[in-house]
């Protein structure tokens, strides 16, 4: 009987050690030949690794995270929570190796980790693949948790109009954060993000039915004009209709796909504006769309944060016809810039 006892006891914890197998992810992170690997790296890589090991097995659990022993701040803590109260995901691979970006005040940064959103309860956007952005302080400890921007607009930027390296850097980092606000359903943030007098433009595709003399239903796009308030109102409702919402950015400004340099543009009558112009896809619980996204950024230079003071969003199709962005509401030369 004491036999029989051991070995279902040994069965149990080669079952336990092999659930916790599977949750494990390793990570490798590497540097720049020339660029001396500091010392907080190892603790990078052990704090990321635990972090991810966490959020597998918080999503095979299918329980919340546990994050009070991760070496995170509360900032980060805070953006992790956030984004997997909306939509819990995984990190499918057991070990990830990726480039690490050190900075001369010994903070780090790592992008392109990879993960599968996994809504619970839901089918639609299933499996779809993400990729966030890390960073650590100089100590290794993890201070941001976001999602990334497709890796072509950053090439975009530092080709097209952004010579500044640590300008770039502050735009994508804003991009990033500005859509994984919109995967949070984190209205406050977004509300912080734009201006009191913001200008928001959005088009909307409607059809006309056919009539005696019109046999064929035809579609035009119609569009309205909000302020701030009633943007962060509307949007509001839309969080409250939708368990999970998942945005991403692509193919920045006409050709992004291929080098070209339209979808994003410095003003030369004040260079601390910037027109950025991305491809969005929206999915929803309840709703789905793709267009084009427009927006006036201010970076200021005292320092200050990066401030909208328009959105413009056109949708790419209608009437199953792919249109171009229109020019006269998603470029800087729309609003003499």
């Amino acid at each position: 009987m004491n036999r029989i006892k051991n070995i279902a006891l040994l069965t149990l914890i080669f079952v336990c050690l092999g659930i916790e197998k599977s949750n494990a992810v390793e990570v490798k992170l590497t540097i720049d030949e020339h660029v001396t690997r500091p010392t907080s790296l190892d603790a990078a890589e052990r704090n990321l690794a635990q972090t991810l090991t966490e959020i597998n097995r918080a999503q095979n659990a299918h329980s919340i995270l546990e994050l009070g022993n991760l070496r995170m701040d509360e900032f980060a803590k805070k953006s992790l929570a956030g984004i997997w109260a909306v939509t819990p995901f995984v990190c499918d691979d057991s070990e990830v190796v990726e480039r690490c970006w050190v900075f001369k005040d010994g903070s780090m940064m790592v992008s392109h980790i990879p993960l599968i959103m996994k809504p619970e309860g839901e089918t639609f956007g299933l499996g779809s693949y993400q990729e966030a952005v890390v960073e650590f302080n100089r100590n290794g400890v993890i201070t941001d948790f976001r999602f990334a921007i497709s890796p072509q607009i950053g090439e975009s930027m530092e080709h097209c109009g952004v010579e500044e390296v640590e300008k770039a850097s502050i735009i994508r980092r804003s991009l990033e954060k500005f859509r994984t606000a919109y995967c949070q359903k984190d209205i406050n943030t977004i509300d912080a993000m734009f201006s009191e007098d913001a200008l928001i433009i959005t088009g909307k595709v409607v059809s006309t039915m056919p009539s005696k003399d019109i046999q064929i239903k035809s579609y035009k796009v119609e569009y309205s004009k909000q302020s701030k308030e009633q943007y962060i109102r509307n949007l509001k409702k839309a969080f409250a209709r939708n368990k999970w919402i998942e945005v991403k950015f692509s193919d920045i400004g006409e050709n992004g796909e291929i080098g070209g340099c339209a979808g994003i543009t410095r003003s030369k009558k004040d260079p601390t504006k910037f027109g950025v112009r991305l491809r969005q896809t929206w999915k929803s619980q309840n709703y789905s769309d793709e267009g084009y996204l427009f927006l006036l950024w201010e970076f200021p230079e005292d320092g200050h944060d990066p401030i909208i003071h328009v959105r413009t969003w056109q949708p790419e199709w209608v009437g199953g016809t792919r249109q171009k962005p229109d020019d006269d509401i998603s470029t800087l030369g729309g609003y003499d810039l």
